[in-house]
């Protein structure tokens, strides 16, 4: 068996502070990545089913927002 002395823990004091810095920048990053990873799935759904109304040839498949009050003079 290999000797395993290169994998133990060195005479030097631990960072905690680093070691906690570096876990919250990871899990900052991972929750950017996986909240852009649902935009992203909610935006190709909505484009699929507007695309779907588009080519079955029914009116009215993007809603155009009107204006509450009418204009006038």
């Amino acid at each position: 068996m290999a000797d395993l002395s290169h994998y133990e823990a060195g005479e030097e004091p631990d960072d905690y502070r680093h070691r906690v810095l570096t876990n919250i920048a990871a899990l900052v990053v991972l929750t950017l990545l996986i909240g852009g990873g649902l935009w992203i799935a909610a935006t190709m759904a909505d484009q699929r089913k507007s695309q779907d109304c588009v080519l079955s040839g029914r009116p009215g498949c993007t809603p155009v927002p009107l204006p509450k009050t009418p204009p006038g003079p």
